[in-house]
């Protein structure tokens, strides 16, 4: 609120006051908060003024930051109060400050410099939840990110979702991804989640399904061999399907629309390593808006329910000796192949097929 709004309103607080209007009554009818009133009512203009200079002159956690976050803003319009404060979490983890407070400055920065707020439709969950454990939905996505050299960067990502929790995980690669890596992927959300569900969800993915015959879902040779080992059933939806699978789609659009718009590329092991903070604070640690839950917490209970991974697929060992980043939690990422033991098996008896031939 402006300074010229603020004796605007202190103004009309005593002039109500003087037509015997309770505090109550006053508020109301000006739409402020009965605390307000307190505040102000008794206040004369002198001291009125001085609580408005002391306002002026009280410094305020943000103010280090405003201009940074005045710059975000005129260089992202579109940028919500949300991905601000997850990017002052990021670039600054020593600030002790709320979203809400973020959200409040963000909001008179827009009025203040007249950058209106885009607001995105959100797609809605029809379904009701499965219980603890049973399902995981899956999805692609793809985006566009600019390096530091201003060279435009293509990624393309697999996300997972616990369909009760909301409990997220997501992989990254700089290329298309192929069944292997699919697979490898379905892997790696096991060891994150410590257990898989008893089904999971997929669009009609060409990696996964090569066609649906009247029902009967044939499934691409390497993908049919890792789902009769891993024994997980399969629902299969069709193309953006938000009664279906709304929980994955809104996974896919959040990861787009917070953690990758807007964000600098410098290289896979680093997109893929801001993510795995970015899942720990805001993708698994942020209340989830329609559940109202955080999802970190309610996974603590679903974790109990989901199945044990019986056995350990092994991972094609690398031809060469590669040097990789260790992380601050002593782990490495390194884009290898996972195909299962059944895939293995599969080839030599089609290799032995065409020798024999």
């Amino acid at each position: 609120m402006k300074k010229e709004e603020r004796w605007k309103m202190y103004f009309k607080i005593q002039d109500l006051k003087k037509i015997n209007l309770n505090i109550s009554q006053i508020a109301r009818h000006l739409g402020i908060s009965r605390n307000t009133v307190y505040k102000y009512i008794n206040m004369t203009p002198e001291e009125f003024q001085q609580c408005l200079e002391r306002r002026e002159t009280k410094k305020k956690k943000l103010d280090p930051y405003r201009d940074e976050i005045l710059g975000w803003l005129k260089k992202y319009p579109d940028i919500s109060a949300a991905q601000i404060y997850d990017w002052l979490k990021e670039k600054y983890p020593e600030i002790d400050v709320s979203e809400k407070t973020v959200g409040n400055l963000v909001n008179h920065l827009r009025k203040e410099h007249a950058i209106p707020k885009i607001v995105h439709k959100r797609q809605y969950e029809a379904i009701p939840d499965p219980p603890m454990g049973y399902q995981v939905q899956v999805d692609f996505g793809e985006t566009k990110l600019i390096g530091p050299d201003k060279t435009l960067h293509k990624l393309w990502f697999i996300a997972f979702v616990l369909s009760n929790s909301r409990y997220k995980y997501v992989e990254w690669l700089d290329r298309p991804f192929t069944t292997a890596d699919v697979i490898r992927a379905h892997e790696n959300a096991f060891r994150y989640y410590g257990g898989m569900p008893v089904e999971l969800v997929y669009d009609q993915d060409h990696l996964i399904l090569v066609s649906e015959n009247h029902g009967d879902l044939i499934y691409t040779y390497e993908f049919a061999a890792y789902r009769q080992q891993r024994n997980f059933k399969v629902q299969m939806c069709k193309k953006n399907d938000p009664e279906s699978k709304g929980r994955i789609e809104n996974v896919v659009g959040f990861v787009k629309k917070n953690f990758a718009k807007h964000r600098v590329y410098y290289s896979l092991d680093k997109l893929n390593e801001q993510w795995l903070d970015w899942l720990e604070h805001t993708g698994n640690g942020k209340k989830h808006n329609i559940t109202k839950k955080i999802p970190a917490e309610v996974f603590l209970k679903e974790k109990k329910h989901l199945r044990p991974v019986p056995t350990t697929i092994p991972i094609q060992p690398p031809d060469d000796s590669i040097s990789r980043l260790v992380r601050k939690d002593n782990t490495i990422l390194f884009k290898s192949y996972l195909l299962c033991k059944t895939f293995w098996a599969s080839v030599k008896i089609r290799l032995a097929a065409v020798r024999s031939n």
